[in-house]
């Protein structure tokens, strides 16, 4: 099953860390990808008309965001900067794009790359 998702975070969607499905603000099921396809770039045409910035990562990952819409992190002890993601996955895991990417919630050398609540 696919799943057109929304998120609302201090983090763009590509991060697929352990609680990412916390940041869930809006969910659509789909049974088949050209559906959701559809629905997901109904909703990215939307966020582009709200948002001044856009970040986009295959496959179908995107971040929005408006500068100095802000989260207030207690781990971190600051404020990030707020999210609105938008994410086509299926099963609640990134597509397969063929790529075989590494994790994005590490760098090169394995070490976590986030705020201090993910460490």
């Amino acid at each position: 099953m696919y799943q057109v998702i929304v998120t609302y975070s201090e983090n763009e969607p590509w991060w697929f860390f352990e609680d990412w499905q916390e940041g869930i603000i809006e969910e659509k099921k789909f049974d088949k990808f050209c559906s959701a396809k559809k629905y997901y770039d109904q909703l990215f045409k939307q966020f582009e008309e709200q948002f001044e910035d856009k970040r986009i990562k295959p496959p179908l990952l995107s971040a929005f965001w408006n500068d100095g819409e802000l989260i207030y992190c207690d781990d971190c002890d600051e404020e990030l900067q707020a999210y609105k993601g938008l994410m086509l996955v299926k099963d609640y895991e990134k597509l397969d794009d063929g790529e075989c990417e590494k994790n994005e919630t590490t760098d090169n050398c394995g070490k976590t790359k986030c705020c201090a609540r993910h460490s």
